[in-house]
């Protein structure tokens, strides 16, 4: 039974603000695991994609992996489809359609389709907002659709579809309170995306045993960095190796990082498995890797003192993150702006980045989940972060403030880093698009 709703249930023309508003309160809890009522919904729509699909699944570098398949296909010339989550500004960046964010429109009419044939069926709404962006992909004559996973892999809305390909890009530590406190636990909630008989892409390095067991026990075709596909490079270039095709002198993707190249050649493996029904040539993968853009995931914004905007939110993905400030050259000073919500491993991404920061502005983040900046504070006093004249620890109330505290401080020599969840980079760049606003007007 659906849960009693205070927010009056919006129609097909209504505003997207009103629809989000209703969806975020039909449902009891947030996160609801288990697929029963989102595939009874599912079938009751009757919608199927027609177009080569590809589930994106891992801790991190899932957003990364599926934006890079979206650049070369578009540059190949097909029709595609891409959903991620969160978004960071707007929720019609959540649902693409030929790099073209979603209307309003389009989505509200979605969202009604779907809302009225749950009847009585209580769904949350990551659940029915995923259903409406499958349904819009549907009908908008796609070639292919990319489809990244929002939490796990086995009870994810996502997982309703059967892929044509799947990818894990990724193992590690990361809301362990649905998926297990172990790589083997989480290994094998995520493995289950992969499909009988279909390619199952693994890009861990050292994959948990269990991702491997699952994926054999269904038959799948898993395609395992190292074995079955791999990548070498140099300062000016790199190149693809798989099992049967070879992709030689590409140029370095515009995603800065570490392990874009490890992301990178999943895509790259995921489109050789596909090759029969999706052919790209070699052109389209370089103007792809050379077009793609991600905002939040270490993005340096122009202008000085140099910005870093990066959603890290977990100890592995704080750990790629302490490696690319490392690459970057020397700063006098760097300052953080950090905010966390209070169901992540904040000490762990402390430890991995404690070095590497010199004044911590910490930001209080909005929600039940968000902890306060005073949190944040005590958190990096207990690990032994110092306060003197050549480090320091700020509270702030949100992340508009503390960025606007960094700016104040900062010279131009230094660096700002943004970082510790969607929400910090998402408030960070609401304040900077204000800004530009009454700038302009």
């Amino acid at each position: 039974m659906s849960s009693p709703s205070p927010v009056s249930r919006p129609n097909a023309q209504s505003s997207l603000a009103q629809w989000l508003a209703y969806l975020e309160s039909i449902h009891a809890r947030p996160i609801d695991m288990g697929l029963e009522r989102v595939r009874a919904v599912a079938d009751r729509l009757g919608q199927k994609l027609d177009a080569v699909t590809i589930v994106v699944g891992g801790t991190n570098g899932k957003g990364s992996t599926c934006a890079m398949l979206e650049a070369m296909l578009l540059a190949a010339g097909y029709r595609v489809g891409l959903y991620t989550s969160p978004h960071l500004l707007d929720f019609n960046e959540r649902a693409r359609i030929n790099g073209e964010p979603a209307s309003d429109a389009a989505l509200a009419e979605q969202f009604a389709a779907v809302d009225e044939a749950r009847g009585e069926v209580s769904l949350t709404y990551f659940e029915l907002t995923t259903l409406a962006i499958l349904r819009l992909f549907a009908g908008a004559g796609l070639d292919a659709v990319i489809l990244e996973v929002g939490l796990g892999g086995r009870l994810d809305a996502v997982n309703v579809v059967d892929a044509d390909c799947a990818i894990v890009t990724s193992v590690d530590l990361d809301h362990v309170e649905w998926l297990g406190d172990d790589r083997e636990k989480i290994g094998w909630e995520k493995a289950h995306i992969y499909r009988p008989g279909k390619p199952a892409i693994c890009a861990d390095p050292v994959p948990p045993q269990s991702l491997i067991d699952y994926a054999e026990s269904i038959g799948a075709d898993l395609w395992r960095f190292g074995r079955d596909y791999n990548y070498a490079g140099d300062k000016q270039q790199w190149s693809y190796g798989g099992r049967a095709q070879r992709r030689n002198a590409l140029a370095y993707p515009a995603l800065r990082g570490a392990n874009q190249l490890l992301n990178a050649s999943a895509a790259l493996a995921a489109l050789e498995a596909l090759r029969d029904r999706l052919p790209v040539p070699q052109q389209a993968v370089r103007l792809g890797l050379l077009q793609v853009q991600l905002p939040g995931r270490f993005q340096i914004l122009p202008g000085r003192p140099t910005v870093i905007l990066d959603v890290a939110h977990n100890p592995h993905a704080a750990a790629v993150l302490a490696q690319n400030l490392d690459n970057m050259g020397f700063f006098p000073y760097t300052y953080a702006v950090f905010g966390m919500l209070g169901d992540k491993d904040v000490d762990g991404v402390i430890a991995k980045l404690g070095g590497r920061v010199d004044h911590w502005l910490c930001a209080g983040l909005p929600g039940p989940r968000g902890l306060g900046g005073e949190e944040l504070a005590a958190r990096l006093r207990a690990l032994g972060v110092k306060e003197d004249k050549e480090s320091s620890i700020q509270v702030h109330a949100d992340p508009a403030a503390a960025f606007a505290a960094a700016q104040e401080r900062a010279g131009e020599g230094d660096r700002i880093l943004v970082f510790g969840s969607f929400l910090t980079v998402a408030g960070v760049l609401a304040s900077m698009r204000t800004a530009k606003a009454a700038h302009a007007g």
